[in-house]
């Protein structure tokens, strides 16, 4: 492919390379008139007048193109075609008085057309070039001598006219495609800044979504035990049970630290160090015996167990720590609210899913009231089940949660395996 189909040309284009044409014939057919004049004898009359005419013609043009093409590339702040109409007086009668003493001068109406019908109203401009086309015959015709007209007299002069109008016409087409086309430019620059900005404000929202889920399910919690065990110290410490009380202060060390290490990972790249440390397993296993451990530290009795079912498949890491956090959200929420004695958390491998159940005997609540728990309450509480189907959707899976009042509470997520492939696809591309 060669370098000028490499570049395709625009209508904008076009109109730059017909307006430098334009001066450059109006520069070639004032510098012919004037070669003209200096070819002609010394003694003929007024001839220092009509070069001295010439220069102040060029001049003025040169003056009124300059400007047009400052205002055109922002440099100029005044737009000059307030004063078109009288530059373009000016030079035509600049050019009428040339033609009076040299019909040499006369081939300058071809450019001078073209000027007619752009800046003038379109019914004065055909009108104007019909004069100036009948000024240039009478012209020709009084140089020639002639009785009659000569038959070039007259067809070049009209055949100039009538080429003028065609092109004047094609010009000012191609002069609207190229307006069309910038305003559409225009708009479609506009209409990718707004993309652009929304596509940054619903990154920055779900950015803060994503974050306000991992220091829910990570920190949050974190420093909800250690405030309760805090309280289970100090009862411990009035009834002068000092094993009690190291016991919990051992648990407030083992939360804080396991806390710090959440906050320096999400330093690092929002990572869990549980399942940096071991598998999902083993981590839903530890996490059993630390909340068993901490409502003991409580005073409370919850037994909290772990059990496995099926051959472990490998997870994505998003599935890994989507089943981590929805299990330590459940959990933290039977330790919170549920009064249980016992909480079971089943993980299963089935085949075509991956699924885990977290079920309490706690006391309950009513199904009815889990909308408004979903959508969080006014003092910033209730965030956990919503944090947890976030998660759960952005994986491609379910969230069911079975309660009733008295009856304990079941929180069932399942993942399909199938989604779980592309989304680790998704995640590395």
């Amino acid at each position: 492919m060669s370098a000028v189909d490499a570049s395709p040309v625009t209508s904008g284009t076009i109109l730059r390379f017909l307006r430098v044409t334009l001066h450059v014939g109006f520069a070639g057919l004032l510098a012919v008139g004037v070669l003209r004049l200096l070819l002609e004898p010394e003694g003929r009359g007024g001839r220092y007048f009509f070069i001295v005419l010439s220069i102040l013609l060029a001049v003025v043009y040169l003056l009124g193109t300059v400007a047009e093409n400052r205002y055109s590339a922002g440099a100029l702040e005044k737009n000059p075609r307030r004063f078109a109409m009288l530059w373009l007086a000016l030079i035509t009668l600049m050019w009428a008085v040339l033609m009076l003493g040299s019909v040499d001068f006369s081939w300058l109406v071809f450019p001078l057309f073209f000027l007619h019908l752009h800046l003038l109203p379109r019914w004065a401009g055909p009108v104007m070039v019909v004069l100036m086309t009948a000024g240039v015959i009478a012209a020709q015709w009084a140089s020639s001598g002639a009785s009659v007209p000569p038959l070039p007299v007259i067809v070049g002069p009209v055949f100039g006219a009538a080429f003028a109008v065609v092109t004047s016409k094609a010009y000012r087409l191609l002069y609207q495609e190229s307006e069309i086309q910038r305003q559409a430019a225009d708009e479609l620059r506009r209409t990718r800044a707004e993309l652009a900005a929304t596509q940054h404000e619903s990154g920055v929202l779900a950015e803060r979504a994503r974050l306000a889920r991992e220091i829910h399910d990570t920190l949050a919690q974190g420093f909800s035990s250690i405030i309760l065990v805090s309280r289970a110290v100090l009862r411990s410490l009035d009834s002068r049970d000092v094993e009690s009380a190291r016991e919990s202060l051992d648990m407030i060390e083992a939360t804080a630290a396991e806390n710090l290490a959440e906050a320096r990972n999400f330093v690092r790249g929002l990572s869990t160090p549980a399942l940096s440390e071991a598998s999902l397993v083993e981590s839903l296993s530890r996490l059993c015996a630390r909340t068993q451990g901490e409502a003991g530290a409580r005073g409370g009795s919850l037994r909290c167990s772990f059990r496995l079912d099926g051959e472990p498949a490998d997870l994505p890491q998003p599935y890994k720590v989507t089943l981590l956090r929805a299990a330590q959200a459940s959990l933290a929420n039977v330790w919170l609210h549920a009064k249980a004695e016992s909480a079971v958390v089943s993980l299963a491998f089935l085949g075509s899913e991956v699924t885990l159940d977290v079920f309490d005997d706690g006391r309950g609540f009513e199904p009815e009231k889990l909308t408004d728990t979903l959508a969080g309450r006014v003092d910033g509480s209730g965030f956990g089940l919503r944090s947890l189907q976030e998660r759960v959707l952005a994986q491609g899976g379910t969230l069911t949660i079975e309660s009733a009042p008295g009856e304990g509470t079941v929180v069932a997520i399942r993942l399909p395996l199938e989604l779980g492939s592309s989304a680790v696809q998704g995640e590395k591309a």
